[in-house]
C-alpha cells in the first residue's frame, strides 16, 4: 500500500487544478524527498567512485543528484498531465519490491517501474525504470565517464549546470504559461 500511496499522491497533486504549477511541484518534490532513498541511489550511481569520494563530496553529490532527479522527473511527468496511470502489479520479495505502472496516453502506453527497498519498515524507491531503461544504470555510465575525465569536481559542476538548465527551461515555461493565462482572462 505504501508504494501505491506515493505514486498515488503524485497523481492526486497533478490532477488538482486548484494548485498552480509551482505549488503542485513543491508538493510533488516533497513526496519524492520522502519516498526516494537518495543516499543509496547516489552510492549505486557513483559505484566505485563513491568509495574514493570524500565525505563532503558524497554529501554534495547526494544533494545535487536528488535535485537533478527531481528536475528530470518533473520534466517527464509534466509532459503527461491528463493521462491515466495504471497500477499493474506489486511484487514484494523480502526487503525488495517492484511496482509496475503504466502511463497511458491517447496514443501510447509507457511502462514505468519503481524499485523499492524496505529500510526499517518504510519503503523507499532506489531506482525508476522508464520504458525498460534504469535511471540509475543510465546515470552510472554517464557519470563514470565524467569522473574519469574531470574528477569528482568536474562531475559536481556538470550536475550543477544540468540543474541550472532545467531551472531556466522551467522559468521560461512558467512565463509562457502565465502569459497564456493573461490572454485567456481578458
Amino acid at each position: 500500500g505504501r508504494v501505491k500511496d506515493s505514486v498515488g499522491r503524485v497523481i492526486t497533486i497533478l490532477k488538482d487544478k486548484s494548485l498552480d504549477r509551482e505549488t503542485s511541484w513543491q508538493q510533488i518534490a516533497a513526496v519524492i524527498d520522502d519516498g526516494f532513498d537518495f543516499r543509496s541511489m547516489s552510492q549505486s550511481v557513483l559505484a566505485t567512485n563513491w568509495k574514493k569520494a570524500s565525505a563532503e563530496e558524497r554529501s554534495r553529490f547526494t544533494e545535487f543528484f536528488s535535485q537533478y532527479i527531481e528536475e528530470t522527473y518533473r520534466s517527464r511527468i509534466e509532459a503527461y498531465t491528463d493521462e491515466e496511470i495504471i497500477y499493474k502489479d506489486e511484487v514484494i520479495r523480502g526487503k525488495k519490491a517492484i511496482v509496475e505502472t503504466i502511463i497511458k496516453t491517447s496514443s501510447t502506453e509507457i511502462p514505468v517501474n519503481y524499485k523499492l527497498k524496505n529500510n526499517d519498515g518504510e519503503w523507499f524507491a532506489y531506482d525508476v525504470i522508464v520504458e525498460g531503461i534504469s535511471l540509475v544504470n543510465n546515470y552510472r555510465n554517464t557519470f563514470a565517464v565524467i569522473v574519469k575525465n574531470e574528477g569528482m569536481d568536474g562531475l559536481l559542476s556538470d550536475i550543477q549546470r544540468r540543474i541550472d538548465r532545467y531551472k531556466a527551461a522551467q522559468l521560461e515555461e512558467d512565463a509562457e504559461a502565465d502569459a497564456e493565462e493573461v490572454m485567456t482572462d481578458s
